[in-house]
């Protein structure tokens, strides 16, 4: 019987080892100076990412007057009583010598005439305002008061009431918006039992 013998097989050679080649004594220098002129590279900072939160949005609010209440600002607000008060009238002026020589010459008109005899003080007091604030509404400029000298032979703090009153009366602040000034009528026109009053003329509204 003869002997079979089984086919050869691929099998891998072993590996080679190779030698460490030795270095010689110039690559040796050269290897060890540039060893020691070389320096190792610095490391960078590795950059970390920080999550930054959003802030809320803030709310800002104006900040209050310190010491101020609310009553106290509605006092504030409220306008003060003099701002209420109507402006006071100017004050009165003498008429013109040379308007008063017009007027008694009959050179310049008189407008209107009011006779206040034989009124109570009270009732005289509320003729003339009224008298003389319709001259001033209708434009007038020189009116003609008559106040009367008084009865003869009565006391003289009863002669003449209204002679005397009258031109306190035209003084007076309610007066004075409808009156520029007054001077003591002409001897034709009454003498010092009346008066030659200059109307101001309203303001138109």
């Amino acid at each position: 019987m003869k002997r079979v013998v089984p086919p050869e097989t691929d099998v891998p050679d072993p590996p080679v080892r190779r030698r460490r080649r030795v270095l010689s004594a110039d690559e040796q220098a050269l290897w060890h100076a540039v060893s020691e002129s070389t320096k190792p590279l610095k490391k960078r900072p590795r950059l970390t990412r920080v999550a930054v939160a959003e802030e809320p949005a803030v709310k800002t609010t104006a900040p209050k007057p310190a010491g101020k209440t609310a009553s106290a600002g509605k006092q504030a607000a409220a306008p003060a009583p003099a701002a209420l008060r109507r402006p006071e009238p100017p004050p009165l002026v003498a008429i013109a010598r040379r308007e008063r020589l017009q007027l008694s010459r009959g050179r310049k008109d008189i407008d209107a005439k009011l006779d206040l005899h034989g009124l109570t003080q009270a009732r005289a007091h509320r003729v003339l305002l009224h008298f003389l604030q319709q001259a001033s509404e209708e434009g007038l400029s020189f009116v003609l008061v008559i106040t009367g000298k008084g009865r003869p032979g009565a006391e003289a703090s009863e002669r003449g009431v209204l002679r005397r009153q009258v031109p306190e009366w035209l003084s007076l602040p309610e007066f004075r918006s409808c009156v520029i000034g007054f001077e003591e009528a002409h001897v034709g026109h009454g003498g010092g039992g009346a008066l030659y009053v200059r109307v101001r003329r309203a303001r138109l509204r």
